[in-house]
């Protein structure tokens, strides 16, 4: 089934989230645990409770049923701690065959580098500092693209051009997984150790998971802040 859901954006307003389609909802999930394809053959009631007992005793397959098409738009940085999830199938833009564009991500605030965590942000970086780290970055990101453009200009291959390009560059593509994945990739990227970046994301792919097998995603929220 094709959804016309409004596309959501970060809070850059570059990056987003959209779904393309969705196949499946709560009463699939229903349908398979139950293997009957007898409409109405139980209460509205008795199917949330069976979704809540799926959920909480991790009998995960039903889930499988219902599939989620996004076209995202992030940072080749975010991309790829996302594209690490390989439950799902992609597609991406290919800076090979296409220009890309000038759009970077500029970070709001700078932090320092976390004391324990050698791959994590720590506190912000002091105020005083965060107008010239964000120079330096500004600055980083408009020359790099200008050597990139200029490369184009002399001729040079855009497979070889595109090499000059930062991991903040916006890139764009097609994500299919379903829900029970989905699932597991929103407990790993919404928790507190997730980069700042992609958990907004993971909030907006929540959105539209809600959206479309809301019982489902309830018992999933409950169980999982519960910790079962």
């Amino acid at each position: 089934m094709t959804r016309q859901t409004p596309t959501k954006y970060v809070t850059d307003g570059i990056g987003f989230v959209r779904l393309v389609d969705s196949m499946g909802s709560d009463a699939r999930v229903v349908q398979a645990a139950r293997v009957s394809y007898g409409p109405g053959t139980k209460t509205k009631r008795q199917d949330d409770k069976l979704i809540d007992y799926l959920m909480r005793n991790r009998h995960t397959s039903p889930f499988e049923k219902v599939v989620f098409e996004f076209h995202v738009k992030a940072p080749i940085f975010t991309a790829r701690q996302w594209m690490r999830h390989r439950t799902g199938s992609y597609n991406e833009v290919s800076a090979r065959y296409s220009e890309m564009k000038n759009e970077f991500h500029v970070p709001v605030t700078f932090h320092m580098q976390h004391e324990r965590n050698k791959q994590g942000s720590g506190t912000p970086l002091k105020d005083s500092l965060q107008p010239v780290a964000t120079t330096v970055y500004k600055r980083a990101i408009r020359e790099a693209y200008e050597c990139y453009e200029r490369l184009l200009d002399l001729g040079v291959s855009r497979e070889e051009a595109r090499m000059v390009l930062p991991v903040s560059l916006y890139t764009e593509f097609y994500w299919t997984v379903n829900l029970r994945n989905l699932l597991h990739f929103l407990e790993l990227r919404l928790d507190p150790h997730a980069q700042d970046n992609i958990r907004e994301y993971a909030g907006l792919l929540l959105e539209f998971a809600r959206e479309v097998a809301p019982v489902s995603v309830e018992a999933w929220e409950r169980h999982w802040k519960e910790g079962a």
